[in-house]
């Protein structure tokens, strides 16, 4: 399915961003913010990049008061995974975000903002321009993973039919491949897709 860059970072058209603020004003990650601390302990460049651009707020609470749609949006898509928990939860803003909602520091942001939104899956602030495409991108891997899943199907009744070993060897190769890419997608869901 080729690799992340072709696949995903290539092809985001940053044409439809409306430069509004908000994904710098209040975002949320899906690792705990004491997890993130330890992980910029051990030298962990994406923990590390991400701690020196965002600034967590105290509570949930004060980082509604700065955009409560945001924050209840991620909340809610939030409890839709069974892995919830609320008190994991910790919102950040960007210190380098300006009240004109631009980045003082563009020319020379990190990687981390030139890759947002990072995944088809992330969630945006309500009314991004990117939402529509997000749900494209997210509707094409599931197709992929469904088509995978076919092929899977098809090598199992070719195993079936198959009393030669090394054709054997190879099937269960190409079936285990698949197999990986279908379980990479888990997180989202791929079991049901």
């Amino acid at each position: 399915m080729g690799n992340y860059e072709e696949n995903y970072l290539n092809k985001r058209p940053q044409h439809l961003c409306h430069m509004c603020g908000k994904c710098c004003r209040v975002v949320t990650t899906s690792i705990p913010y004491n997890k993130l601390q330890e992980m910029a302990k051990n030298n962990d460049k994406g923990a590390k990049d991400f701690l020196s651009l965002f600034v967590p707020f105290s509570s949930i609470d004060e980082a509604r008061n700065v955009d409560a749609e945001i924050v209840d949006n991620i909340i809610n898509r939030l409890k839709e995974d069974e892995n919830y928990k609320e008190d994991e939860i910790t919102f950040y803003t960007c210190k380098y975000l300006q009240d004109n909602n631009l980045c003082s520091r563009y020319e020379t942001r990190l990687d981390l903002c030139k890759h947002c939104p990072s995944s088809p899956w992330v969630i945006v602030p309500p009314g991004c321009g990117f939402e529509g495409w997000l749900f494209w991108q997210r509707e094409e891997i599931k197709q992929k993973i469904r088509r995978s899943k076919e092929e899977l199907l098809e090598l199992k009744l070719l195993k079936m039919r198959t009393n030669d070993e090394e054709a054997l060897q190879k099937i269960v190769a190409v079936e285990n491949k698949i197999l990986k890419n279908i379980d990479y997608y888990k997180k989202y869901g791929s079991e049901n897709w």
